[in-house]
């Protein structure tokens, strides 16, 4: 180790000597040693596909708990259909009166609000001042022609930080509409 530091103390000296071009001759054939660098890179990389595999694994489970649920209540529409090429955070699923029966984490995560807080309650209150009444006006419209739709709307956060989300509901049927599925991501 003493050898190898006085030797590199020693290098340093010696560089400090020589001119840049010489200097930049020698750097060039240092230069292929940087490769050495690569596992971090290596490691940058799993990370990035660990947090990728993670977050796919929390999708699959918030899915296959629907399936569950769309087993228990035996609603005929095809859950695989419906997420198909689907991109989204939050998902809720209400009862006919638009209680709010259960949310995944990803609604903790864009709202702020637990799990707990939501249970019982209307999506409403999401809404707010910059809410505007004839968006609300049209999902209401919408939910009552039990149809699946999109709808572009203005909700707050715990923090009562507004955000745009995009929510798309889809109504969950036995012989009747039962349920409302709601996929909901933020957009810009």
């Amino acid at each position: 180790m003493k050898n190898n530091l006085s030797n590199m103390m020693s290098l340093d000296i010696f560089i400090s000597s020589i001119s840049d071009s010489e200097c930049e001759n020698i750097m060039s054939e240092i230069t292929p040693l940087k490769e050495s660098i690569m596992p971090l890179a290596s490691w940058d990389i799993f990370s990035q596909d660990y947090n990728l595999t993670l977050e796919n694994l929390k999708i699959e489970s918030d899915i296959d708990f629907i399936k569950l649920f769309a087993q228990k209540a035996h609603w005929k529409n095809e859950i695989d259909g419906i997420f198909k090429d689907q991109d989204f955070e939050a998902l809720i699923i209400t009862d006919i009166n638009q209680k709010i029966l259960w949310v995944n984490n990803g609604f903790t995560e864009m709202t702020g609000y637990t799990k707990k807080y939501a249970l019982n309650k209307t999506p409403n209150f999401l809404q707010g001042q910059n809410t505007l009444p004839e968006t609300k006006k049209r999902i209401r419209g919408k939910l009552d022609e039990l149809k699946p739709f999109a709808e572009i709307i203005t909700n707050y956060k715990k923090d009562k930080t507004p955000y745009k989300c995009e929510v798309k509901i889809i109504p969950l049927y036995t012989d009747k509409v039962t349920h409302f599925l709601a996929i909901e991501k933020k957009v810009v």
